[in-house]
């Protein structure tokens, strides 16, 4: 028994029912390292930390902690073990404190009563040390997202966790939040901590982790030092064949204008103008990307256009057809498909079935019901037809939708909209929180889309991704265009120049490009 490592996971399988979630998986992290753990969607990452952390029981298979076998039947003994896990869907209560999330469970008492100044002086005592900065005062839920994945590590962090599990962090932050929160992993491993990293980023591994083991398909494959690999080794090991990071497409042959937006000014939530007199054309047989940093616009534009959000002037036209403020049912059933950028919120119904959530669009007509009444043999029918035609991993299709990895939940929402055959596809945020192999394949089935002659309108933070699919990009800053340009004739640092508001010409300039555009 070696005690260089601090975790070792032995032969680990869990399943549940006849499906086997993790089939003998052998895990061993080091003390002081980042130990990437990469895998798909669905390909067992979540369960086997799951396991870790007390959350579930191993269906066999044993774990040594420091080169002692432990049992871990509930969170409360992982924590007492110094295991405490950072979940990507943050555990906080919004209504109470910073301070008072933090200490939840544990609470500092004087009389029976939380002692909230030794409370806030234990914070701030923690947050110095690893240099984790927080207001403790503040409310959970007027803080930002990266503050609030800082109060999850200072959580794990004040129970005594040495080893620490990160659950896909970076899913939900900003570019800057990522590195921010890159610093404070390197921070903690100074400290003398343990980190256990789940991810599909091959970028992120590249840039933190030490060493790596991928899982694929519930089995351990390899684990592997990152200063000896190239992310395209990782990406093939990850997914079992060779991934293609580019996308093959031939040159587009744009035709009729699908989609005029003609001067269209919206209002964001606060009633502040969001979209500022913008207009745009998206042609059938084209790929229009739209670039720029997150918070200038595009939400509300996707919203107006698809019949969610009031616009307050201008116009959006289909086909030639005026389609401005209509319902979005009626805007659907013109011939549009709408992959929104929230699945969980807007894209699927989580406690529906699959079938039922494949359904969404299409159930109220036949052959799906018949006045009125729902034929399930029809729906679930179906929805196996899509499950295959667009590879969705799932047990079958009457699973609720929750149950999918994020990767699946995207795939079935994409699929649902592609069967429709729409005239023009919309998708926000195609492949956030996906992994490569899933990314790989949406982007091909956007660009096949393109090239039946379909107008395709594609909002996207990730720069590679926009220029991957684009025939044209534009780029939005402050809820105008601020430039059209084309992958071919721009360059990242071009569109970065745009994105934070350089007019065309000086972004050339700057970036040495040209554009013909």
């Amino acid at each position: 028994m070696s005690e260089e490592y601090v975790i070792e996971m032995r032969n680990i399988t869990k399943e549940f029912g006849t499906f086997k979630a993790n089939d003998h998986i052998n895990l061993k992290v080091k003390k002081g390292e980042i130990h990437a753990l990469l895998g798909e969607n669905g390909a067992g990452k979540s369960t086997l930390m799951n396991i870790l952390s007390g959350l579930l029981e191993p269906t066999s298979g044993e774990i040594l902690l420091n080169g002692k076998e432990v049992k871990i039947p509930n969170p409360t003994v992982a924590n007492r073990l110094g295991i405490g896990m950072v979940h990507q869907h943050f555990m906080l209560v919004d209504a109470f404190t910073v301070a008072e999330n933090i200490v939840l469970g544990n609470e500092p008492t004087k009389k029976g009563v939380l002692d909230h100044k030794k409370a806030v002086q234990e914070i701030e005592k923690i947050s110095e040390q690893y240099g984790l900065e927080v207001n403790p005062n503040a409310y959970v839920r007027d803080i930002s997202v990266g503050m609030q994945q800082r109060v999850e590590i200072l959580k794990t962090l004040y129970r005594g966790a040495d080893i620490l599990i990160f659950d896909e962090p970076t899913a939900v932050l900003t570019p800057s939040e990522i590195d921010e929160l890159m610093n404070i992993m390197q921070g903690l491993v100074k400290e003398g901590k343990s980190i256990i990293l789940i991810t599909h980023k091959l970028d992120e591994i590249r840039k933190v982790a030490d060493r790596v083991t991928v899982i694929r398909r519930g089995k351990s494959i390899d684990t592997v030092d990152v200063a000896g690999v190239s992310s395209q080794e990782l990406a093939d090991m990850m997914v079992g064949r060779s991934v293609s990071f580019k996308t093959k497409k031939e040159k587009a042959q744009p035709k009729e204008v699908v989609l005029d937006l003609n001067n269209l000014i919206v209002k964001e939530s606060r009633g502040l103008d969001a979209v500022k007199g913008l207009s745009l054309e998206v042609r059938a047989g084209e790929v229009v990307g739209i670039a720029g940093i997150d918070g200038n616009g595009q939400s509300e534009l996707i919203q107006a256009i698809t019949g969610l959000r009031k616009v307050e002037s201008g116009t959006v036209t289909l086909n030639g057809k005026d389609i401005t403020n209509a319902r979005p049912r009626k805007i659907t059933e013109q011939g549009v498909g709408h992959v929104p950028e929230d699945r969980h919120r807007d894209g699927l119904v989580l406690e529906m079935s699959l079938a039922e959530n494949m359904a969404l669009q299409t159930y109220y007509k036949q052959p799906m019901s018949k006045y009125g009444v729902l034929n399930y043999s029809k729906i679930n029918g179906h929805a196996r037809e899509l499950i295959e035609e667009f590879d969705v991993r799932t047990v079958n299709e009457l699973v609720p939708a929750k149950a999918l990895s994020g990767g699946n939940q995207q795939k079935a929402i994409i699929a649902r909209e592609i069967d429709r055959n729409p005239e023009l596809l919309i998708v926000s945020q195609p492949t956030r929180g996906l992994d490569v192999g899933a990314i790989e394949y949406i982007h091909k089935r956007l660009i096949e889309q393109r090239n039946k002659g379909k107008a395709v309108l594609v909002v996207s933070f990730e720069l590679d991704e926009i220029m991957n699919v684009s025939d044209r990009i534009a780029v939005i800053h402050e809820g105008k265009i601020a430039g059209v340009v084309t992958p071919e004739e721009t360059t990242e640092q071009e569109l970065g120049l745009l994105m934070a508001g350089s007019s065309l010409e000086k972004a050339q300039a700057e970036s040495g490009g040209v554009q013909g555009a």
